[in-house]
C-alpha cells in the first residue's frame, strides 16, 4: 500500500536556473523553469538516492487541470505534477510549443 503524502516545507534554489523558490509544502518544481528534483520514492518522503534532475517534458490536461509529466534524465523515472498558480507562463507557452530547452537556456544566460 502507497504511503500517505508528507507536506514538507521548504525553500530551494533550482539546480537548472538559480531561481530562489520558496516552498509552501506543495511545492515539487521550479516555477520559473518547471524543473523538479527527483528526491521522493512517496510524494514528501525524501528518500530517493537518485537526485536526478526532472525537467517537464510534457503538459496535458485531465478534468480542466494542467499537468506537468517529469522524467528524471539519471533513471528515467517519470512523475506528473498539477501546474501551480505561480508557474511561469512563459515557461508554460514554452513546454507547449516544444521549446523549454532554449526557454532554460536562454534564463541560464541571463543570470
Amino acid at each position: 500500500m502507497p504511503k500517505q503524502f508528507t507536506r514538507v516545507q521548504e525553500d530551494f534554489i533550482c539546480e537548472v536556473c538559480g531561481f530562489c523558490v520558496h516552498g509552501n509544502g506543495y511545492t515539487n518544481h521550479c516555477p520559473h523553469c518547471l524543473t523538479s528534483k527527483h528526491v521522493d520514492i512517496y510524494p514528501g518522503d525524501r528518500a530517493s538516492t537518485c537526485q536526478g534532475i526532472m525537467p517537464a517534458i510534457s503538459m496535458e490536461i485531465k478534468g480542466g487541470t494542467y499537468i506537468l509529466t517529469q522524467k528524471c534524465l539519471k533513471c528515467g523515472h517519470t512523475r506528473k505534477n498539477k501546474v501551480a498558480d505561480n508557474d511561469s507562463s512563459k515557461a508554460l507557452r514554452a513546454l507547449s510549443k516544444g521549446e523549454l530547452s532554449d526557454f532554460i537556456d536562454q534564463i541560464r544566460k541571463k543570470s
